[in-house]
């Protein structure tokens, strides 16, 4: 297969989505009555916009349960607190069940639904903030949700006597999509037609939903963006991070306030060292096996998937100036080079492939190659292809515009980046989501062996055979352990 640019594809394949799109917009009534209850919303940007709607309620470390209905109308004008977690995201609370909802009308349109769930692994992150919010998407023709929910030791903290805690933070993105279910209608949306989209670890959140049996039927579609989930927590290593994080904590977490919680996570992790990680856990209960051990999950293979990474992932990690990069040379290279692969490789056998490869590369590429290669794309490509083997759908992507890292793609899918020069891949990526969400087609042919077909988002967008083949093959050689397994 031979590199083929947009021009050569149709453009109007890659464009469908946003192209189909109604531009004149129905006024919406000021306040939508909904089986959950009434919601007054605002009007921005020329679509429907409804922030802070609960969706549910939970007790510290058990499953949450749905809100029940009120018919006072209820002001949906701004966003709620998010989860508990360090950093300076405010405001927080341990009340955070809440999701957002942008609309061209709030009709019977039955537009498809694209529902967003942020990254920072399972430990941090929000959707309130300007990156992620949906206006510039649901003026192309759809409906799109956000979603917040517990995080860290509140919502993934493996503790005796409460069954539910493990998996906390998944049964509310459950709840969540439950509630879409039931009252997406009213927003104009179609609850048969649901695309889950994600970054990093929000994407993690879909592969691990996949093989929930409690989140059968409750998505049609999804779409990962550098989130990977080949393995979840083992039961037993979530046990000693709990021992670790509960030391550290000196009390009850039952009953302590959220605020000692969030002091504790600064808690060394006993299994790979460095922060404490917190994760879906394979308990058995919720979450019955891994969603690519041995395998890809059978149970989620009907459920179409669009896998997309960074190509160059770690320079998010690894900004210029990092005590890692400065100073680089082929000296200090290997040294600096191993602990970041994440994989068990001999970083002097990796330095000495790449410039064999490669012989004009520089200390610096090569540092954000190896590490963006081994430690970030390796869980996109087993999915992929695993994925194929079964002979099941699943398109693969890779945004190279700008030397792209870890998030770069965020403002590009949702249409918020306003830098005039990014309009032709901001374009395409939302014409493929769009498309996506419509049909279960992004434009572009599934991922199969051993042809590879990737869409390289880049100006101009070209689909390529097999990138990064090199890299590909270099690491296949060793095993990858899902951090945090």
């Amino acid at each position: 297969m031979r590199a083929t640019c947009v021009a050569d594809l149709s453009r109007r394949a890659l464009l469908a989505g946003i192209a189909a799109a109604p531009v004149a917009l129905r006024a919406a009534p000021a306040v939508v009555e909904a089986p959950a209850g009434r919601f007054r919303g605002s009007v921005e940007q020329g679509v429907r916009a409804f922030r802070g709607i609960r969706y549910g309620r939970a007790a510290r470390f058990q499953a949450p349960a749905a809100e029940p209905p009120s018919r006072e109308v209820q002001a949906a004008d701004r966003f709620a607190p998010s989860a508990p977690q360090r950093g300076a995201i405010t405001p927080q609370s341990e009340d955070c069940l809440f999701l957002n909802i942008w609309t061209p009308a709030t009709d019977a349109g039955r537009r498809p639904v694209l529902v967003y769930f942020h990254g920072g692994a399972y430990s941090s992150g929000t959707v309130a903030e300007p990156r992620v919010e949906g206006a510039v998407l649901a003026a192309r023709g759809c409906v799109v949700v956000t979603v917040n929910h517990r995080l860290n030791a509140l919502g993934y903290l493996r503790l005796p006597g409460f069954p539910d805690a493990a998996n906390a933070g998944q049964l509310d993105l459950i709840l969540a999509l439950r509630w879409v279910r039931t009252n997406i209608a009213a927003f104009g949306g179609d609850p048969a037609n649901v695309t889950l989209f994600g970054q990093s670890g929000g994407g993690a959140k879909i592969i691990t939903l996949m093989s929930m049996p409690a989140a059968r039927g409750l998505f049609r579609r999804g779409w990962t963006m550098s989130g990977q989930q080949i393995t979840a927590q083992g039961p037993q290593n979530a046990a000693r991070r709990a021992a670790a994080f509960l030391v550290k904590l000196g009390g009850d977490p039952a009953t302590l306030p959220v605020e000692r919680l969030v002091a504790a996570l600064d808690t060394d992790d006993p299994v790979m060292g460095g922060p404490l990680y917190f994760g879906p856990v394979l308990d058995m209960r919720h979450l019955p096996r891994h969603p690519f051990f041995p395998d890809a999950d059978p149970t989620g293979l009907s459920i179409p998937l669009v896998l997309g990474n960074t190509v160059a992932e770690t320079r998010a990690f690894f900004p210029p100036g990092h005590p890692k990069r400065a100073g680089l040379d082929w000296g200090n290279l290997p040294t600096r080079l191993g602990p970041e692969l994440r994989v068990d490789v001999d970083p002097d056998w990796v330095v000495a492939q790449f410039r064999a490869h490669e012989p004009a590369i520089t200390p610096d590429a090569l540092f954000i190659r190896a590490t963006s290669a081994a430690r970030s794309w390796r869980g996109q490509l087993i999915e992929a292809e695993e994925r194929a083997r079964a002979g099941a759908s699943a398109f693969v992507y890779q945004l190279d515009w700008r030397e792209a890292a870890h998030m770069d793609d965020i403002p590009l899918v949702f249409g918020t980046t306003t830098d005039p020069a990014d309009a032709p891949v901001r374009e395409a990526m939302m014409g493929a989501l769009l498309r996506f969400a419509r049909s279960g087609d992004p434009g572009w042919p599934a991922y199969r062996l051993p042809e590879r077909a990737t869409m390289i988002f880049d100006v101009p967008t070209c689909l390529q055979p097999n990138p990064r083949a090199f890299e590909r093959e270099l690491f296949a050689r060793v095993p990858h352990i899902q951090p945090g397994s």
